[in-house]
C-alpha cells in the first residue's frame, strides 16, 4: 500500500497476518516494524524489480493523480 499523504523517505506498507512493515523504496529495507523472514524476503526481492515503477508512484501520489497498477507479488 502507499498512501497520497505519506511522510519520507519514499516506502510502502506492507502487511501479512498481524506482522506490519514499512519498506523503504531506495533502500530495500524494513524502516518501521517487521515481517516473518519467510515473508520479507520475496518483498524485498519484489521492491528491487518494480523499484523504478515504485518511485513513479511516489510522485504520481505527491501530486495527487491516480497510482499505476504494480504486478502483485504473486
Amino acid at each position: 500500500m502507499m498512501y497520497y499523504d505519506d511522510h519520507n523517505p519514499p516506502h510502502f506498507h506492507t502487511e501479512y497476518n498481524v506482522h506490519k512493515a514499512l519498506v523503504d523504496i531506495d533502500g530495500t529495507r524494513v524502516i518501521k516494524g517487521a515481517l516473518p523472514s519467510r515473508q520479507l524476503k520475496p518483498v524485498l526481492a519484489w521492491c528491487v524489480l518494480h523499484q523504478d515503477e515504485l518511485m513513479q508512484n511516489r510522485e504520481l501520489a505527491k501530486a495527487g493523480k491516480v497510482l499505476n497498477k504494480i504486478a502483485p507479488l504473486m
